[in-house]
């Protein structure tokens, strides 16, 4: 099957809810690629949106570059560069701990592609060890940033006025990492994002966060649980 008139698809590489992910490659070159598909009857379709946000994004270190993007059939289809491993994965790979060297030399690459996405005027709104890709080969001492499929613009670029304050929202995101103000309903800002990278470097060190596993009987009460669990978390 081929895309785009010059990437051929093989085999699959995972599945979310957006949709499926197969390995592909450049028939002219021979270079392999990320082959990203979306059905086009989907509910809420994200992916045209998605590549729009690589395309601001571009040039920017650890942020994979987009090939293609069109229709084929039934499918919208986004040919990107192929990375490696999760952080998530390597998380598994290291029986679920890193050490605090690997942590921060990781956060710190984290860190500067969040404030890179920020610099663009974007929030990520979805931190998270899984939209974070080791990169291959010449590149694999990169940390890339993958997954805009909830980034929000807060500021606008021409006039630097930035998004006003608002509550009563759902949550965006995953609660595992949510900050406070978004378990709160408030509308998302650059804080957010950083405080999400916060907990996230806090999994790494420690293997897991205190609010995990919490049992309950509907997303409602979990949510809650959680952010109940968060505000009575010190900071030792």
């Amino acid at each position: 099957l081929r895309v785009g008139g010059k990437f051929r698809l093989s085999k699959k590489l995972g599945c979310g809810a957006f949709g499926e992910i197969y390995l592909g490659t450049n028939i002219r070159t021979n270079e392999e690629v990320a082959i990203k598909l979306e059905p086009v009857k989907t509910q809420h379709p994200q992916l045209l949106y998605e590549t729009k946000l690589y395309r601001i994004l571009q040039g920017g270190i650890g942020v994979p570059n987009v090939h293609w993007f069109g229709v084929e059939g039934d499918y919208n289809v986004m040919v990107i560069d192929l990375l490696g491993p999760s952080i998530e994965d390597l998380l598994n790979y290291c029986k679920r701990k890193f050490t605090l060297k690997t942590s921060l030399m990781l956060a710190d690459q984290m860190l500067q592609r969040i404030e890179f996405i920020h610099s663009r005027n974007f929030l990520h709104r979805d931190i998270k060890p899984d939209n974070f890709l080791i990169g291959v080969g010449k590149k694999q001492h990169y940390v890339y940033v993958i997954d805009f499929g909830l980034a929000k613009r807060f500021r606008d670029p021409k006039t630097g006025e930035h998004i006003p304050y608002r509550d009563g929202k759902n949550l965006t995101g995953t609660a595992r990492y949510a900050s406070l103000n978004t378990h709160l309903g408030i509308e998302q800002a650059r804080r957010d994002d950083l405080e999400s990278l916060g907990y996230v470097i806090l999994y790494f060190i420690k293997g897991q966060l205190p609010w995990q596993g919490i049992p309950a009987k509907t997303k409602k009460e979990k949510y809650e649980k959680i952010r109940e669990k968060k505000m009575q978390t010190t900071i030792q």
